[in-house]
Formats: structure tokens, C-alpha cells, sequence
């Protein structure tokens, strides 16, 4: 199946930008980024930036854009049956020349799992020096940890914002 990914959720004033590999099917299918009710993502950043909880994808969305984070994939294109990153294949890279360029206050990026690092590491060649951090995956199928172990990792965004 062919998949194309979302624009970024951004703001002009985004100092921190999240990457994941690209949205699984779940995601696509409802036209949102980390969809699926078992992925962790919105219950991290709503925990980490000290907010209740919300289902609501606007409320989401501003929930990144108040507090400077932007939110995108690696991925612009790629082939795949299924949400696994490992079935991947085909894939072409988002521009991160220009969405950089158009983002300088962004200092820090961090990969939603070792698979949106390796393909960042492969696709893109930055022009100037960026604090890279890889985390563990969000995703349901990321269960070699707990909930609590991969939050803890996830809070290091508070020192960060």
C-alpha cells in the first residue's frame, strides 16, 4: 500500500521538532497523526507538558504548537502493508532542507524510535549542528518496555522546553 504523510504540525516559533518514521494505518485512516488508541504519544505529551488529557485533535495539535514542538515524520512516501516500520520499503525523505530553514529557532530534534533515526541518519544531511535524541518508540508494538519506563525517557522534553 502506498502511504503519504501529514503536514507537520508546526508553529513559527517551534525550538523542538518530534519525527516519527511515518503514520501507521489507524493514523491514516482517521487523518492523524498517532492515531491508533494504543500508541502512547498523546498520553507522554500530555503528561510531560502537565495537561489533562484530551481526545480532541485540535486540542492536541495546539497542545505541541503552545508549547514549541513540532511534530513530523521522516517518511514523506513509502510502500507498506500493515503499520510496521519494518515492512517498509520504497521510501522517499520529507525536505528538511527548507522545513529547517523555515524553523530556526528549532535546536533539538528527537526520533519517536530507532527506525525514524535510522532513516533520518540515511535520507538527511544537516547544514548545521542539532541536538539529536532518539527515544522508544510510542507504538504498540514497541513492548519490550513498560508505559513507564519509555515516559521516563519521553520527560527528558522538560528540560527541553
Amino acid at each position: 500500500m502506498k502511504s503519504f504523510s501529514f503536514a507537520p504540525i508546526t508553529s513559527n516559533d517551534a525550538n523542538i521538532l518530534i519525527l516519527g518514521t511515518m503514520p501507521g494505518t489507524k493514523s491514516l485512516e482517521i487523518n492523524q497523526y498517532y492515531g491508533h488508541k494504543q500508541n502512547n504519544f498523546w498520553k507522554f505529551m500530555f503528561t510531560i507538558l502537565k495537561e489533562d488529557f484530551s481526545d480532541n485533535y485540535p486540542t492536541k495539535k495546539a497542545l505541541l504548537q503552545k508549547n514549541k514542538i513540532a511534530l513530523w515524520d521522516v517518511l514523506q512516501f513509502c510502500e507498506r502493508v500493515g503499520s510496521l516500520d519494518s515492512a517498509i520499503k520504497n521510501e522517499i525523505a520529507n525536505d528538511f532542507e527548507t522545513f529547517l530553514k523555515n524553523h530556526p529557532n528549532i535546536k533539538t530534534i528527537l526520533f519517536n524510535g530507532q527506525k525514524a533515526a535510522a532513516f533520518f541518519k540515511k535520507y538527511v544531511h544537516l547544514q548545521k549542528e542539532y541536538q539529536l535524541i532518539t527515544l522508544p518508540s510510542s507504538s504498540p508494538a514497541n513492548a519490550s518496555k513498560t508505559f513507564q519506563s519509555k515516559l521516563e525517557e519521553w520527560k527528558i522534553i522538560e528540560t527541553l522546553i
